[in-house]
């Protein structure tokens, strides 16, 4: 893979977890995640995605065996890096697991995975992870110390923590958009193919998605605020013609 590399097209991943938060206010099972997992699936998403965290604030362990039967869409888990998640990923066997970092009181994930201070802890987890075939993602800051320890780890993916872009206006935004940009192209020159997501939204997403190398973007949480309005389906499809109007 080199620079130059442009994947044929800019895949959607849909992370469904606060489908799983809107069920979880009242207890019971509605909504269903793996209804709009279905949904997804049937106007064209590319993906699944699903964080399980420790406190099971969202997703629910039983919740991943259902959205894998459920349906063809390659599931991509995201996890901690701990032996807990660990056993549940080596388990369930998602296409892919992205490891990021996760503290109990944060409402969301506030920022990438320290790769390059963790390379000790992540190392047994990215191996066995690969060993038992299932694709490892590291979500990270867009900064080279971060990629370079992706190489060192051996993970073939990595996807870029796009909330400091999204969050930033002026010109502020456009030097976070060129850090994307060029943390994307040092990806793929080393052979890491570049993901991004977090923040973004039907008016940002464009200038992101023209990125060349970036093969995937995962949205979710503003996804789903959107379904709310005009439905999961309308949703979906509106943010994938955005991302193909500039690819």
């Amino acid at each position: 893979m080199s620079e130059l590399f442009t994947p044929a097209r800019l895949r959607l991943g849909v992370n469904i977890d606060h489908v799983a938060t809107i069920r979880n206010a009242r207890g019971g099972d509605h909504p269903d995640p793996v209804r709009a997992a279905q949904i997804v699936a049937d106007v064209g998403g590319d993906g699944i995605t699903a964080h399980l965290r420790e406190d099971r604030r969202h997703i629910r362990d039983e919740d991943l065996a259902r959205i894998q039967a459920a349906t063809n869409l390659p599931l991509n888990l995201e996890m901690a890096a701990t032996d807990e998640m660990l056993a549940i990923a080596l388990r369930h066997k998602p296409h892919a697991c992205c490891i990021v970092p996760e503290r109990r009181e944060e409402r969301t994930t506030e920022g990438g995975l320290d790769a390059a201070g963790q390379h000790n802890r992540l190392a047994p987890i990215v191996s066995r992870l690969a060993d038992a075939g299932i694709r490892v993602s590291l979500f990270i800051a867009p900064d080279a110390r971060q990629i370079e320890a992706a190489i060192k780890l051996g993970a073939p993916v990595v996807e870029l923590h796009t909330g400091e872009y999204a969050h930033a206006e002026g010109e502020a935004r456009a030097v976070e958009l060129k850090r994307l940009a060029d943390m994307a192209a040092l990806a793929a020159k080393n052979g890491i193919e570049p993901h991004a997501g977090h923040g973004l939204t039907y008016d940002n997403v464009q200038p992101v998605a023209a990125i060349p190398q970036l093969a995937e973007l995962n949205i979710g949480h503003y996804l789903i605020g959107e379904a709310i309005f005009v439905g999961l389906d309308a949703a979906v499809r509106r943010m994938r013609t955005l991302m193909d109007e500039v690819r």
